[in-house]
């Protein structure tokens, strides 16, 4: 694995802000048969303490949406795509991600597919995203930023971009695993 060849997600990255953006990126979204989701909470360093997710990343064939969950109210939009059964949602460990979200607003998921669970079903023991992007896609993820703040009230680059590529692994990933 150390030997394989970083990457970094190339493409654009849309942290959405406005509704206008939000309308952009349904459009975008609802284009799409597969997309790669991930969310994104907030580290708890104490016991017992928890928060809740607070960023949904969707991948599509043309950008990576970011939703900052404090931000706007993006419930109606998150739950007309988890519900949606011609699109795939994929995902790694996305029970636990749809169980956080159910959380903040409530939803039916449909065609949610554990990226996991798909690749123990074609012969890969491995589940982890970072292990099943260099098994299946031949390419190191960078761990990055996944403990930091990402209920900020603003992103950093390196925040964007970690997460854009999660999303983007998964979406990847299921398209390689699919067939």
């Amino acid at each position: 694995m150390a030997r394989l060849p970083i990457r970094r997600y190339e493409g654009e990255a849309r942290v959405i802000v406005s509704s206008l953006e939000l309308e952009r990126a349904l459009a975008d979204i609802r284009q799409e048969r597969v997309v790669g989701f991930d969310t994104e909470t907030r580290p708890a360093f104490r016991r017992g303490e928890s928060y809740l997710p607070s960023l949904a990343q969707v991948a599509t064939a043309r950008a990576v949406h970011l939703f900052p969950l404090q931000r706007m109210d993006f419930s109606a939009a998150l739950a007309e795509l988890l519900a949606a059964p011609g699109i795939v949602k994929a995902g790694v460990g996305i029970a636990e991600d749809l169980r956080q979200l159910k959380k903040l607003f409530p939803f039916q998921e449909v065609s949610a597919i554990d990226l996991g669970v798909l690749a123990k079903q074609r012969g890969i023991e491995q589940t982890g995203l970072r292990n099943l992007a260099g098994i299946v896609l031949g390419i190191r993820i960078p761990k990055g930023k996944r403990t930091s703040n990402w209920a900020a009230q603003k992103l950093t680059l390196q925040q964007i971009g970690y997460a854009a590529m999660d999303a983007w692994a998964a979406r990847e990933l299921y398209l390689k695993l699919e067939t």
